[in-house]
């Protein structure tokens, strides 16, 4: 078991909140008030933003679930973990994140990247 913020558990309990009306107290007790959320489809900035991105991703593929499928390695502040998003038993997109938390442990930075990184042979 990896040690990681808190912080990052209920940023993806954000993702998997079924009742819109709880997503907010997840991403307050996750997130800095101005944290930067950036991946190939979006780059946003504030709680605000946030929230409005996990409620449009819930509603293009409703019932979907939201996994870490990794430890999370951490270092200086800085955190990378692989996810998927599975809906209905097959995985709808996998990818992996490097997240920035500051010194009270909440989310100032989120980098998502889609798919696996490929090798060179």
């Amino acid at each position: 078991m990896s040690d990681h913020p808190e912080a990052l558990n209920h940023m993806l309990a954000a993702w998997n909140e079924r009742d819109q009306s709880q997503i907010r107290g997840h991403l307050e007790r996750a997130l800095a008030p101005d944290v930067r959320f950036v991946d190939p489809s979006t780059d946003l900035t504030g709680i605000d933003a946030f929230e409005a991105n996990v409620n449009k991703v819930q509603s293009q593929v409703p019932g979907a679930e939201y996994l870490r499928m990794s430890p999370v390695d951490s270092q200086n502040g800085f955190h990378r973990y692989h996810w998927a998003i599975r809906h209905g038993g097959k995985t709808v997109l996998e990818g992996f994140d490097v997240t920035h938390t500051d010194n009270d442990g909440r989310v100032t930075l989120v980098v998502g990247f889609f798919g696996p990184l490929e090798r060179d042979a």
